[in-house]
């Protein structure tokens, strides 16, 4: 297994956000990097994921991504919980459901080239009851509309918007797109923040 390290920025102990990156979008790239600002800024502590090498694969991440999701709750059982997952880091997506985790799901491996555990964790978010915001571009392969919107939980799709949440061949656009995803944000931990723990 690759090894990995947990970057801890220290906060508010009772609410602890753990950020999980994608293949090739480490936490340094503008959708991870704002939204953990917006939880920095509210307070929270930040968990975030930083490999040591490369990363080998979906089956890799999964176990890793779940591992730090599960460490996080149960090492902080009493403390208000969050996960920003982008694409590969969606993977932790059925463990973080399953512990009544919510989450940011930037990108989710949920189309027919995505993985099924995730699509169905997807579909059923809504039953869970969690908080969580899905954001995914009709240009991504990657995302599946008729699954986002099925899956009961607020929802952020962006016409034109590929992988990176980006709009070829449109800078001013694309830095709309980082702003309506960074309140989308905003608007998500505002509502953690106001369920009782």
């Amino acid at each position: 297994m690759t090894a990995f390290e947990l970057w801890v920025d220290d906060g508010d102990h009772d609410r602890v956000a753990t950020i999980l990156p994608g293949q090739g979008y480490t936490a340094q790239g503008p959708l991870l990097h704002y939204a953990a600002t917006v939880l920095r800024d509210a307070g929270w502590t930040i968990r975030t994921l930083v490999w040591d090498g490369e990363c080998r694969g979906r089956s890799e991440a999964r176990e890793v991504y779940g591992h730090v999701v599960r460490d996080g709750v149960t090492s902080l059982p009493g403390s208000r919980h969050l996960v920003v997952g982008k694409s590969l880091g969606t993977l932790a997506m059925p463990v973080a459901a399953r512990m009544g985790v919510p989450g940011v799901w930037l990108t989710p491996l949920i189309s027919e080239h995505g993985t099924l555990d995730v699509r169905e964790a997807t579909l059923g978010l809504g039953v869970h009851q969690v908080p969580a915001l899905l954001v995914g571009g009709t240009a991504d392969a990657l995302w599946d509309t008729h699954v986002a919107k099925a899956s009961g939980v607020r929802v952020l799709e962006v016409e034109g918007a590929n992988h990176s949440m980006e709009v070829r061949g449109d800078w001013r656009r694309s830095l709309e797109v980082l702003d309506q995803v960074t309140a989308a944000v905003a608007d998500l931990v505002a509502e953690v923040e106001a369920r009782e723990t």
